[in-house]
């Protein structure tokens, strides 16, 4: 159960709810201080408006008899727009989930879901595109059909693309960029104008990887595609149970520990993927055939096996990986078998990560099994067995942008690391551009701390869900997307001229760099430094050099 502490941080409720974002965008009547103006019923229940002690309007729908029983209002939408959507809900008692849904001329979207509860207001925060401009109607449901829906303070906010991509540019340029001022004097210390400042990066602190398989061993050109680009890696399958003890008690590390080896020696830290997978479909034989005694103490073995042999190795773990759509431990062996193994990881490596591994919470706002407020649920479980991170795998079809940037927001209540983990997009003509917009949203986004693609190479393999590159490693057009990123985020040379008064700004991307400072009329003069751009503390960021005459 998650205690009072992570409930206060997790699920922010409200005595009274706060304004409409954005005035109400294009909504009429957002806080419903105009009655029910804008607002009908929806299904076969009752809606009236109601007012607080505090002197609040609120809509309310009552007497429901279908989950979809509430109140809606009728709007146009653009397709080439992207929708930001907030309200505040509470229910009239206990708690229950509630759903903003959009009628639209393709069909029905779910824009969010929030735990809602009586008592105080919870923030629905979500978000939408549509793929048909035309009209369309928003609503609100629950399952619980018992509950009265109360609604206060909704906004839908339309952005255009160059909107949304000015904010992630300035998204970017505060969260993983610091202004750099270059001062340039003579050895008696005067202003020197004219200086030539040329940077170079070295190594760029922002994570951003890929997948790699046991191909990558044996093969010189997989090698070099793949240290000239990335800087952060896991491994598709090499350090998954199946594929370290394919016999019971014959457990095989060779193959896992030279990818470690490889990984080490070209300095790319590895997520360690996975301890445990809790999809039934992926145990092996010998695992399903085990009594509940046996099956016990063979995870156990395998936890203490894979944690011990890569402690400290790796940067994170995938302990008990998809465990909020899949409970094959939990089903064989207890409710608590997840939090156990939690607990047992943290013990045996205190000092890594344990991450919750998930799909679906950015990338489909449909499965109600990993809603951002279930995942914080689960987070409040496993906290206190050790230092927890956040794992979103991303494995997008047509991505939903808006809804993808607050269900981010909704989890950096938890104030914990967000990777991520396993970024991939279906095939279609369209993979690539949607490849980019993903990469872009997460990169952008303050509190996602790393980002790695699920794109491992293998040769001659033709059902590849997403692939960078053919088998001579010439990239596809996702690969060119992908270098065009990495250009971009870890540009090769940056160079400037000093002002009269000796000084050259320049905004950096955190990371390493070398620095020359040249000056042209002084050939025989060039110094080199190292410096390491890292998010501003103080304000002067005045890097001082002083060049021979």
């Amino acid at each position: 159960m998650v205690d009072s502490m992570w409930h206060h941080i997790f699920f922010m409720c409200l005595a009274e709810p706060l304004k409409p974002q954005y005035g109400g965008g294009i909504l009429v009547n957002p806080g419903f201080n105009n009655g029910l103006r804008g607002w009908s019923k929806f299904g076969p229940g009752k809606i009236e408006q109601r007012v607080s002690k505090g002197g609040n309007n609120f809509i309310v729908a009552h007497s429901r008899k279908e989950p979809y029983d509430s109140f809606s209002q009728k709007l146009y939408m653009k397709k080439e727009l992207l929708y930001t959507f907030s309200a505040w809900i509470q229910v009239s008692e206990g708690k229950a989930p509630v759903t903003a849904v959009f009628k639209t001329a393709s069909g029905f979207m779910n824009a969010g879901t929030v735990r809602a509860e009586a008592g105080c207001w919870s923030m629905l925060k979500g978000g939408l595109t549509v793929n048909v401009s035309g009209p369309a109607e928003v609503y609100f449901e629950s399952k619980n059909i018992g509950v009265e829906i109360w609604v206060d303070s909704v906004s839908l906010q339309p952005f255009t693309q160059e909107q949304w991509r000015s904010h992630q540019d300035e998204s970017i340029e505060k969260a993983r960029k610091t202004r750099v001022r270059f001062h340039v004097a003579n050895p008696d210390g005067t202003s020197l104008a004219g200086a030539i400042v040329s940077i170079s990066i070295k190594k760029a602190s922002f994570p951003f990887g890929c997948a790699i398989t046991s191909s990558i061993l044996n093969n010189v050109a997989y090698q070099n595609w793949f240290t000239s680009r990335f800087s952060v890696t896991v491994f598709q399958n090499e350090m998954k149970w199946y594929s370290i003890e394919n016999i019971q008690g014959k457990e095989d590390y060779s193959v896992a520990d030279a990818m470690v080896a490889f990984a080490k020696k070209n300095g790319i830290p590895i997520r360690g993927h996975n301890i445990l997978w809790d999809d039934p479909q992926y145990q092996l034989n010998w695992v399903n055939s085990l009594g509940q005694d046996q099956l016990r103490a063979a995870v156990q073995k395998r936890v203490n096996s894979i944690v011990t042999r890569y402690e400290g190795q790796v940067i994170g773990w995938d302990v008990v990986n998809e465990n909020m759509h899949f409970n094959f431990v939990e089903s064989r062996l207890g409710g608590n078998t997840s939090t156990e193994v939690f607990q047992t990881a943290h013990n045996l490596d205190p000092n890594t990560p344990m991450f919750i591994n998930e799909y679906n919470t950015i990338e489909d706002s449909r499965d109600p099994t990993v809603t951002p407020d279930k995942y914080l649920a689960k987070l409040g479980e496993v906290q206190n067995q050790g230092p927890t991170a956040i794992g979103l795998e991303g494995h997008f079809h047509t991505p939903n942008i808006p809804y993808m940037r607050a269900s981010i927001d909704r989890l950096a209540a938890a104030k914990l690391p967000i990777w991520l983990t396993e970024v991939d997009v279906d095939r279609g003509p369209n993979q690539a551009t949607f490849l980019e917009k993903i990469l872009r949203e997460g990169h952008a986004h303050p509190a996602v701390q790393g980002m790695l693609m699920w794109a491992g190479w293998e040769p001659n393999v033709s059902n590849y869900r997403m692939r960078l590159t053919d088998d001579d490693f010439k990239n596809v057009p996702t690969g060119d997307v992908v270098d065009q990123l990495i250009n971009e985020w870890r540009p090769a040379n940056i160079a400037g001229a000093t002002n009269k008064d000796g000084f050259f700004e320049v905004s950096l991307f955190h990371g390493e760099y070398v620095v020359k400072v040249s000056h042209p009329l002084r050939n025989s003069s060039r110094t080199t430094h190292s410096l390491k751009v890292v998010p501003r503390t103080v304000n002067e960021n005045t890097f001082h050099v002083k060049i021979q005459a």
